[in-house]
Formats: C-alpha cells, structure tokens, sequence
C-alpha cells in the first residue's frame, strides 16, 4: 500500500470517539493511568465505563503519566512505517509533561520529517485540533502546512468546563489559577476554562445547574456573529448534563462540526466524576 502523506498522530487526551478516530485516521498514543499498583493503557487497559465504575469504590486516588520518551519513538516509527511524515498535536505543555517526551521521542526518529505541535488545550479542544488537521493534510497539504495550520487555529480554539468538586484538579496538581477557589470548593461549582493552556477560574456558581447555563451564556455570546462553529461537548458519568448542553448547542448555534464523547480515564481521574464542558473554535 502507499504511504500517506502526512499522518495525524495526537494521544488519549484528545478524547475522541472511535468512529471519529477511524473516519479521520488519527493515531492515539494512549496516556498512562496508574492505580491501585497497576500501570493502565488508557482505554485500552481499562475502558470509560470500568474506570467510572470502580472511581467510588476505590481508597486510591488514581494518579497519571505520559509514555516515556523511547514509548514516543516506538508509536512514532509504526505511524512511519504508512506515512511520509507526521505531525503530532498533544495535550497543552503546562497540564503535562508529554510535550516534553514526544520532541525527545521524535529526536530519536533521525531526518524523518514530523512536526510536534503543543495544542495549549485538552479535552475536546485537542481533539477538534486533530480533526482539523487530519481534514487539511486529507486536502494534500504538506506537513509543515499542517502544523502552521493547526497552530493558527490553536489561539482560537476554547474550552470552559464545569465541576463538582475542586477535590481531584487540586490532590493532582494541575489546577493552576484555580487554585484561589479550593477554600470554598465545597459550596460552588467552578466555571473553568483552559487560558493559553493553563486552567483558569471564570466563575463560581452556587449550583450545577447554573453554573451549566453560565457556561453556555458565555458560550452563544462568544460566537455571537461568527459562522462555522466546530464545537464539542464532554462529560464525566453526566449523560443527562451533556444531553442538555447538545441540544442547547444545536438550537442557538447549529455548528457545522458538533463531537461528544466522555471523558477517558486519564482526564477524569485529573477531573472527577460529574464534570461537563465544552470546546469549539470558529473558521476564519
């Protein structure tokens, strides 16, 4: 078979669904959840489903790391083996350090051409980059034009999210300005979002409910008079909560592009259960 072009390589933080993985051949490097002594292969070891379930049983607090940088080379050259080059788009550099690993991985990959792009997101927000990419790099872009590509979209694209708890960001270390708020984190629902790949506080809301429509609130009026939306919705065990921001998504903005999916396990165990939110950027 010929090699394509240029492969879209991004890991378990992106958070996209299988179907959307296969329709844009995206390559998943999975994150690494380590709990209760075992080290597991993000939906792979242990899926969604299994992770929520056991998360309110478990005495441990599930912790997370990224693959090793010889872990990167090694995914790296199996993405080589079809592809002419690579452009690889991961979780923002200052929620983890698997930027950091993936150059030192791809230093390891010689002359071959690839690309590594630092999203300054998660969630969805990554995901939707990758989709991006692997859509231009489909039109017969070379992999420097992609990357350029993803890295205009990169300032543009925003995730807000909402919590039960502050518990989880806290106890993990990645919860940045957010930080000012675990004082009171039992009586509000924070509205987060990811500031230039940081996680920052929006507002504080009394309950879920509220801070879900202050969310949105902050949302239609962001894309007020813009066209073309591409958004996705996430959530953490919180069907019901996602249902209702897709449906309010869908009648105030009807974007072109609309993903949902759950969190994995590797970002709900940073998160905890209950959490919902969304990311989306618009076209130029």
């Amino acid at each position: 078979m010929p090699k394509v072009k240029v492969a879209i390589v991004t890991d378990s933080v992106a958070n996209l669904a299988p179907e959307v993985i296969a329709e844009h051949n995206i390559y998943v490097i999975p994150q690494i959840l380590n709990w209760e002594g075992k080290s597991l292969l993000d939906q792979i070891d242990i899926t969604t489903q299994e992770f929520y379930e056991r998360l309110p049983h478990s005495k441990d607090l599930p912790k997370t790391s990224q693959p090793a940088p010889g872990q990167f080379t090694e995914h790296f050259q199996k993405v080589a083996e079809g592809a002419e080059s690579i452009v690889a788009i991961f979780v923002s550099e200052f929620l983890s350090g698997t930027l950091q690993s993936a150059h030192l991985g791809a230093e390891a990959m010689g002359n071959y051409p690839i690309e590594i792009v630092d999203s300054r997101s998660a969630s969805l927000g990554l995901g939707l980059l990758a989709v991006a990419a692997a859509r231009y790099a489909a039109e017969g872009h070379d992999y420097r034009e992609v990357a350029e590509y993803v890295r205009t979209l990169v300032p543009r694209m925003r995730v807000l999210f909402v919590v039960d708890t502050l518990e989880y960001l806290h106890k993990g270390g990645r919860i940045g300005g957010a930080q000012r708020l675990v004082g009171s984190m039992l009586s509000i629902k924070p509205v987060l979002h990811l500031e230039d790949g940081r996680i920052e506080p929006l507002a504080s809301i009394r309950t879920k409910a509220k801070a879900i429509q202050h969310m949105l609130d902050v949302v239609v009026s962001e894309m007020k008079g813009t066209s073309r939306v591409h958004a996705g919705v996430i959530h953490a065990n919180a069907p019901e909560d996602a249902e209702r921001i897709v449906r309010y998504v869908r009648e105030a903005v009807n974007p072109v592009e609309l993903l949902v999916s759950q969190l994995t396990p590797v970002i709900g165990a940073n998160v905890g259960p209950g959490v919902v939110g969304m990311g989306y950027y618009t076209e130029v």
